[in-house]
């Protein structure tokens, strides 16, 4: 049976790392660790949560994926909000099932294309996983800022449907996370099924 790409987009405060934490048994599926420019926030570890490296470390990585995140914003003297995928994490892993957790969609489709520059496509079976923002997203992401601008980068990074489309990828499935509850698509909870993570 072919091993498992899923690609997990959406807005920050969506659910995305609870829904990895809580429906995707860690050993079935690794979560990819990305590497990041931002300050390592309370309760982080390097390797674990992020590889947190220097602006200049990210002029010599090879990434799989590379995220510029305040790009627009950006102006000299300002630090850069950089993210992305090593090709370390992501080749140390390919005996596995492997989920990608990332908001703007054109950066979840950049690791999709390097699979298939690689010629990994045929061993994975890409799939997205688009969630729905709960009513309280940015609320929920204003608790998380720790850097300059954070209310309009994220305004700035968008993951409607139609970004999803623009960026060259389907959505398989979809999710809504809230404090009441998950709601998982019909699709979604068949692909969990398959996996026997279903809980």
């Amino acid at each position: 049976m072919k091993k498992t790409l899923l690609l997990c987009v959406g807005v920050s405060g969506s659910g995305k790392s609870y829904f990895i934490q809580n429906y995707l048994p860690k050993k079935m599926f690794h979560k990819l660790v990305s590497a990041t420019t931002r300050p390592m926030r309370p309760g982080e570890a390097d390797g674990r949560d992020y590889y947190f490296r220097s602006e200049a470390d990210f002029d010599s990585m090879k990434l799989a994926t590379r995220l510029w995140v305040n790009e627009t914003l950006w102006m000299p003297g300002k630090p850069k909000w950089l993210y992305g995928a090593p090709e370390f994490e992501v080749r140390a892993n390919l005996d596995k099932n492997l989920v990608y957790d990332v908001i703007q969609p054109r950066y979840a489709y950049q690791l999709k294309y390097w699979f298939f520059e690689h010629n990994l496509h045929n061993e994975y079976d890409i799939k997205t996983l688009y969630f729905i923002p709960p009513h309280n997203s940015m609320d929920i992401a204003r608790k998380r800022a720790n850097m300059p601008d954070d209310d309009a980068v994220r305004t700035n990074n968008t993951c409607e449907p139609s970004d999803i489309l623009n960026a060259g990828l389907d959505i398989d499935f979809m999710a809504k996370c809230n404090t009441q509850e998950v709601v998982l698509s019909p699709r979604l909870k068949c692909f969990l099924l398959r996996y026997q993570m279903i809980r």
